[in-house]
This record gives C-alpha cells, sequence and structure tokens, in this order.
C-alpha cells in the first residue's frame, strides 16, 4: 500500500483561498482523470467538502506523487501553486488513514462530530467507482471510513461534542441570546439551494419550530420534491417552492435565510438585501399608517396596552413584532440629529399610546422611517467589532430585521451584507471562528481510541492481503510440480489402475499441502504486523517466483473484486 493524500481544509488555510480553491462538479472529474493519467498514480479520489479539498491517490513514488498531485490540485482549483504550496498537508501510508478515518468521525470538521461528512465521503467513493478511478486500495479505505464514522456515531457520544453545521450556524444566529427553538418560533425561512446541505437546512429549520419554508431552486423539480419531503415530515411546517427569478420578492417576507448552492458566483448581492430590507422596512411603515389613520384602512381592534407599547417603542427607538420575526422602525438617533416627526416622548397611558398613533399619517411615519435609516446608517459608519461568537452582524441587543446563514463554498452572500442595518450574516469563515473556541466532548478521546484501532486493523489486512498474490501463486507453483510428476509417473508405471493413480496423486497432492500449510500461514500473520511487507519478496527469492505470475494473479483478483466498480 502506498495511500497518498495531499489536500487543505479550514485548518491549514483561510477561507479566502479554500473560496478561490473551490472544484466544481466538472473540475472534480477532470481532476480524477488527469490524476490517473499521471506516472506515479494508479488510483484517485478527491473529496471536496465547502471546507476541504483532499486528493487521494495510490501512487508508487512518494516525492513524485507529491509533487504531481499537488500540481493537479492547482491547476484544477485555479490557484496558482506558489500560493497553494503553504496551505498543503501531506499524508503517507497508516498517517493517511488515519486522516480520513478522524475525518469521517468528524473528528476534523469544523464543528466537532457533525455527520454531515459521511455522506461526502459516500459521494466521493462513488464518484470513483463510476469513473472507476478508485481500485482495490481505495473502495477498501472508503468503505472502511464509512464504517468507521458510522462505528463512532454509535459506539460514543461524539455527537454530543457538536451538532451538523446547520445546527451550529443557527446557534450563531441566535448569538446565543436563546435557545434555537425559541428563536425559529414562528419565522418564516427561505433556503436557497435544493441539494443535500440545503435539504439539511430545510429539514432543520422544520424541526426547530419556524412557521413555513419557502425553497428557491434553479431546478424546480428538486425543489418541488424537497417541498413534498418537508410536508411529510410531519412537523407541520408550511412549505412552497418559488423559482429562483422570486427570491428578490421573498427577501422582503422572510426572517431567515440559509444559502448553499453550488454557484461559482454570488446568488444575494449585497445591494438586493438592502433592497428587500429597504422593502420590509417601507411594507411596515404602510401598515403601521394604515392602523394609525382610519382613513387610510380598515379599523384594527387594537388592545390599549398594546397601542401604548408600541407608542412607547415608537418614541424611544425600538421594534415591532411580525410573526416571530424581528422587524425594526426606528434606531438611535445619529449625534446632532433630530427625528422630523413630533412624537411624544412618553406613553404611560393607553390614552396617551392611542393619540401617539392617530397623530402621526404615513407621510410622517416615512420621513420618520428615513431618519430611523440613515441614523442606523451613521451608526454603522463607525468602527464596528464583530461579536464573539464570530457572526457578521449588528452589535449584541441591536435588533436584526434579516438574518442570513451562507454555508457556500464558494460563499453564496456577499460579505458585504453585514454591514447593512438590520441584518446578521453568519458564514463559514465565522463559523471556523466561532467554533475554535468550541469545547471539546470527553467523547472525543474514545472516537480517537476507535480510530487508531480501525487503522491498526486496516493496515493489517492491507498488508496481508499484499501477500495474499504471493502465496496463491506459491501455491499454483506447487500444484504445476505435482502433476508433472504425476504425469512422469504415469509413464513409468502404466500398469497402475485408476483407483490406484488417483490415491498416488492424492497423497503427493497431501504431502505438498502439509509441507506448505505452515508456512504460508505464518508469512501471513508476519505480513500482517508493521514492516511485515518483505515476508512477499522473501517468498518470492526463496521459491525463484515469476514476478509476472504473482502479478496476474493479483491483477485477476482485483477484477473479481466485488467492490470495484462496474
Amino acid at each position: 500500500m502506498s495511500l497518498l493524500v495531499v489536500g487543505l481544509s479550514h485548518r491549514s488555510a483561510p477561507v479566502s483561498v479554500l473560496e478561490r480553491a473551490s472544484l466544481s462538479a466538472d473540475a472534480k472529474v477532470k481532476l480524477l482523470h488527469d490524476t490517473l493519467a499521471a506516472e506515479p498514480a494508479t488510483e484517485a479520489a478527491v473529496l471536496a467538502t465547502c471546507n476541504r479539498i483532499e486528493l487521494y491517490a495510490d501512487v508508487d513514488k512518494f516525492h513524485a506523487g507529491v509533487a504531481e498531485l499537488s500540481t493537479l490540485l492547482a491547476q484544477h482549483s485555479g490557484v496558482a501553486l506558489e500560493e497553494l504550496t503553504p496551505y498543503l498537508y501531506v499524508h503517507y501510508e497508516d498517517r493517511a488513514v488515519h486522516h480520513l478515518f478522524s475525518v469521517a468521525c468528524g473528528l476534523d470538521s469544523m464543528v466537532v462530530g457533525e455527520g454531515q461528512i459521511l455522506g461526502q465521503i459516500k459521494d466521493t467513493l462513488a464518484l470513483g467507482q463510476e469513473l472507476h478511478t478508485a481500485g482495490r486500495l481505495l473502495n477498501d479505505l472508503f468503505q472502511q471510513a464509512l464504517r468507521v464514522g458510522k462505528r463512532a456515531h454509535s459506539e460514543t457520544g461524539i455527537d454530543r461534542a457538536g451538532q451538523s453545521l446547520v445546527t451550529f450556524g443557527l446557534e450563531q444566529l441566535t448569538a446565543g441570546r436563546e435557545p434555537v427553538e425559541s428563536w425559529a418560533a414562528g419565522k418564516r425561512a427561505l433556503v436557497i439551494g435544493a441539494g443535500s446541505m440545503s435539504s439539511l437546512a430545510a429539514a432543520t429549520l422544520a424541526r426547530v419550530g419556524v412557521a413555513e419554508v419557502v425553497v428557491a431552486n434553479r431546478t424546480a423539480e428538486r425543489a418541488d420534491r424537497l417541498v413534498e419531503i418537508l410536508v411529510a415530515s410531519g412537523t407541520g411546517v408550511a412549505a412552497r417552492a418559488v423559482p429562483m427569478a422570486g427570491v428578490a420578492d421573498e427577501l422582503t417576507r422572510v426572517d431567515v435565510v440559509v444559502s448553499c448552492t453550488g454557484a461559482t458566483g454570488l446568488v444575494l448581492t449585497g445591494d438586493e438585501i438592502a433592497a428587500a430590507v429597504d422593502g420590509a422596512v417601507a411594507e411596515e411603515s404602510a401598515a403601521a399608517a394604515a392602523a394609525a389613520d382610519p382613513a387610510a384602512g380598515p379599523a384594527l381592534d387594537l388592545d390599549p396596552e398594546v397601542v401604548a407599547r408600541l407608542a412607547a417603542v415608537a418614541a424611544a427607538g425600538g421594534r415591532l413584532a411580525d410573526l416571530g420575526g424581528a422587524r425594526t422602525i426606528s434606531a438611535a438617533v445619529a449625534a446632532g440629529d433630530g427625528c422630523p416627526v413630533d412624537v411624544p416622548a412618553s406613553a404611560a397611558t393607553a390614552a396617551a399610546g392611542r393619540a401617539a398613533l392617530t397623530g402621526v399619517d404615513a407621510t410622517s411615519l416615512e420621513l420618520h422611517g428615513t431618519w430611523a435609516d440613515q441614523g442606523e446608517a451613521a451608526a454603522h459608519r463607525q468602527p464596528r467589532k464583530d461579536t464573539a461568537a464570530g457572526a457578521r452582524g449588528r452589535a449584541d441587543g441591536a435588533p436584526v430585521r434579516l438574518a442570513l446563514l451562507d454555508l457556500a463554498m464558494p460563499r453564496d452572500i456577499d460579505a458585504a451584507a453585514h454591514r447593512i442595518p438590520g441584518v446578521r450574516l453568519v458564514d463559514i469563515e465565522s463559523l471556523a471562528e466561532a467554533s475554535a473556541d468550541a469545547p471539546m466532548a470527553a467523547d472525543v478521546d474514545a472516537v480517537r481510541g476507535i480510530v487508531a484501532d480501525e487503522v491498526a486493523a486496516f493496515g493489517a489486512a492491507q498488508r496481508a492481503a499484499h501477500i495474499t498474490p504471493t502465496v496463491v501463486a506459491l501455491r499454483a507453483m506447487a500444484a504445476e510440480v505435482v502433476a508433472m510428476e504425476v504425469a512422469r509417473l504415469d509413464g513409468r508405471l502404466p500398469e497402475l489402475d485408476q483407483r490406484q493413480r488417483a490415491e498416488v496423486t492424492q497423497t503427493v497432492r497431501r504431502v505438498v499441502d502439509k509441507l506448505l500449510h505452515a508456512p504460508t500461514v505464518r508469512v501471513k500473520q508476519l505480513a500482517s504486523e508493521p514492516g511485515g511487507a518483505g515476508y512477499a519478496e522473501a517468498l518470492r527469492e526463496l521459491f525463484d517466483l515469476d514476478p509476472q505470475t504473482v502479478a496476474s494473479v493479483s491483477r485477476a483478483d482485483q477484477d473479481h473484486d466485488p467492490g470495484r466498480a462496474s
């Protein structure tokens, strides 16, 4: 076994580099074909996720393999080799196995213990089998990695050490102020994309209690299918699909957006998000004006106490609640400026509150909203420091109108969105910052023990399998010697009848089998130990086995391997 992995991840490279080095589906296919075309590699698989790109190969030369795989990664990722090299890591043989098994268990994930990586490893294996780039070694390796990951999740509490990237992202959106379920209750969510991560996001949002999930995807059939699954999930969530062209309209209606697509450019720009927030402000202002002015719309039966509270909020610079989503109606006054609308500063009684709202017409509310937005913009032109959780948004305690979770790599949402008043953005970069301080569970040690045991077992099995063709070739040579001697005996003793001839033949075979049994069993045991690969070479030398015969046995064994792609 000469397994080599060359890659980069969130642990070795900044997000800006990972983002540029991401691989499209077509790029992965071409990378695999080009890797096999390279001289040092005989098998290849590529594991590409939102926070890692790793190229696995079976190579016959270490240094040549590292150079070739690094060059290919640079060529297909679009990042120059000299820029990419400082962030690359290399693992070889048992260390490469240990690395993949750790990845499969979630030990190397941004959120320790998350299980999403198992699906991505499965996809990696499926692609290698489909393209016939995964042979015996990589088939065994990735299938074993899937089993190790499942074992870690079933035998330990690694799930408690972390959770899916979606859940972790939602926790960051809450800024730790309240449980995700309380924060999500009644909110309306937009999920952009219908792939595995987006589907997980939609299911998670439904589970934590959002009122509605809207799915937008370039392929309508996939969006419709995801909506069907959500409706049938039993969570009671309302769900509907919209075309990508309808995203702009939905932004003005929803409270939460989760995006994870395979797009190479931005799905949501800063201008689009700002326009959506401004549109929501205008809608709320119109609704507030209609409630305050009987001539502007139907009368509303408002609780006097609620009216008083709304008036107090309008005067003090607060927010209105809308189906669980926080909708800003005013903000802090910019230094030296004052609101152009004369709203009483106090609304201690129900009568005062009703009078305060009744006296504000639609035009005045629009002036007030403009003044408030200008105040927020002025406040955000001041130096800003991100919250300790790493989320990109407004300071703690400030109202959040639109919460954005970007799980794509490269990013779907313009990073400049965090500067828009009323917007809170959590992306891969901020998740990396937040997860750096996440506590490690005690179960992590147990998983590390599982990984160590499985690496040893995998290495022993591979070393034993490596000597098998030599043992088979040895037994084939012995059988040929028996056949030749029996044929010679037939010529010298033609008077032997069929029964006698069969008895002689069986006796000779038993003698040969007994002579070979102990050495072949022992050599397999020795070969499974570290450094045991030399025993195969010793057998070939001692019995003068033809290397071509051994190689043909090995090829035949691989051709009949049920784990190989067909």
